[in-house]
């Protein structure tokens, strides 16, 4: 297992404000996903505002992580 600063620099995420999806283990040892707009990053703590509010996922959790494409335009339902 990488140590935590040579995990870090393994995560490369964007610079905040960018959409992200973040793979991380949860307590149970199952792996779980946080999708939204990275808020910050540092060499202990990756925040995401996503779906479920905002999480702070430890470093050490983190499984991969990376950018993705802005989410989808709803497009306007067509008149009946």
């Amino acid at each position: 297992m990488p140590e935590q600063s040579d995990r870090r620099a393994l995560i490369r995420l964007p610079t905040p404000g960018a959409r992200v999806v973040v793979r991380y283990l949860i307590a149970t040892g199952e792996a779980t996903d946080a999708l939204g707009e990275l808020l910050s990053a540092d060499d202990q703590t990756v925040v995401v505002d996503g779906v479920r509010g905002v999480e702070r996922i430890p470093v050490t959790s983190i499984v991969a992580a990376k950018e993705v494409p802005p989410r989808p335009q709803r497009r306007p339902r067509a008149p009946e």
